[in-house]
């Protein structure tokens, strides 16, 4: 288990992403809502999308959890 006080500052540490092709270099707060974030929704929104294209009848209160 990480301490607590291990969390604190996160928002300005550096993360190094590397690929084989590229490197890309984030301040916590950064990589959060500029890499994270965006590619969660993004599996969401894929993984909602191919679920309702097999025949799953779900709509968007399923997507956003509130049913």
């Amino acid at each position: 288990m990480v301490a607590w006080k291990k969390k604190f500052g996160s928002e300005t540490r550096d993360v190094k992403l590397v690929f084989p092709s590229n490197t890309m270099e984030f301040k916590g707060l950064q990589y959060v809502q500029a890499f994270v974030l965006p590619n969660f929704y993004f599996h969401a929104t894929t993984a909602y999308d191919i679920l309702r294209h097999n025949g799953l009848e779900i709509g968007k209160l399923d997507f956003v959890g509130r049913r």
